[in-house]
């Protein structure tokens, strides 16, 4: 008999909708086993207060480390850019939604000056200051329905678009915002899932929802992150694509304060996300143009 997976996720109905379309893309009955991170416990304090990257996915992976359930469902943006924790492996990143941030609300050329726009996010601030320098900012934390609740009078709550789209929201977007305008958080809109490294089972049906280009990007935009050293904390964003001919343009953008972004073409994810990072670190900013060999 086929062992029944059990999944462990956050409690959030965003996080329950991601458990379950990892089941469905196995195609198989699932277990969900719900676990409350500290990042749902504490919802008081900003995100990059309370340890950025992390803070929603150290309880669901334990449970997959004591043996609690046998996989660790995440929003791929969620999961520190670094190895796995011990005794767990990165097995799939299945599929990527929607990558674009969007406003609920006013949209940006509805937004008066000095109007309200409420993000925990300092990416997201810091992209919004540079476009429009009047805007006023204010901490948000909560669910989602707990986050398009607290939409400002006259102003705007950012999410991301993905999240919206997966609940049945989609309807309540105002605004669509680009990379062009808005890069997104690192993976952003897909989903990872871990699983102990010595469960072969596990390992082997995890595998055949695996999509290898979607792979490929994530794992530049982490290595990208992971080279920074940041998480929530630092006001950094990145969007790898494939190209026609298989190779990755991946562009990434760190603010400091204002934002800057360099693009580079490459073979291998983590050279590629390494070249983009160092690039943004040596000062390169935005006008750097793409390169044929992997570096900026």
């Amino acid at each position: 008999m086929t062992r029944v997976l059990r999944i462990a996720t956050r409690a959030s109905p965003l996080a329950r909708w991601q458990a379950e379309r990892v089941a469905t893309l196995l195609g198989e009955a699932c277990e969900v086993v719900a676990v409350e991170s500290l990042g749902d416990r504490v919802q008081d304090r900003p995100i990059h207060e309370l340890g950025g990257q992390g803070v929603f996915v150290k309880e669901v992976q334990a449970a997959v480390q004591r043996g609690d359930a046998d996989l660790a469902v995440h929003s791929a943006k969620d999961l520190p850019s670094g190895p796995s924790p011990g005794g767990l492996v990165l097995a799939c990143v299945p599929e990527r939604a929607d990558v674009r941030d969007c406003l609920v609300g006013a949209t940006l050329d509805d937004l008066a000056p000095g109007a309200v726009v409420a993000t925990g996010s300092v990416r997201r601030r810091a992209q919004l200051a540079a476009l429009r320098p009047d805007l006023a900012f204010v901490e948000l934390r909560g669910n989602m329905a707990t986050r398009l609740a607290k939409v400002p009078p006259g102003g705007a709550v950012v999410a991301a678009a993905a999240a919206l789209q997966r609940l049945g929201w989609a309807d309540r977007i105002s605004q669509l915002l680009d990379p062009e305008v808005m890069l997104p958080q690192v993976a952003q809109g897909a989903l990872a899932v871990e699983c102990r490294v010595d469960d072969a089972d596990a390992v082997a049906r995890l595998s055949r929802i695996e999509d290898p280009e979607v792979r490929r990007c994530v794992d530049a935009e982490r290595a990208f992150l992971d080279r920074l050293g940041g998480g929530c904390d630092l006001p950094v964003g990145a969007l790898a694509t494939v190209l026609g001919d298989g190779r990755l343009c991946l562009e990434g953008m760190l603010a400091d304060p204002v934002p800057a972004r360099v693009v580079a073409e490459g073979d291998d994810p983590a050279s590629l996300g390494h070249a983009v990072a160092d690039a943004l670190l040596a000062g390169a900013g935005a006008a750097a143009p793409p390169s044929s060999d992997g570096a900026p």
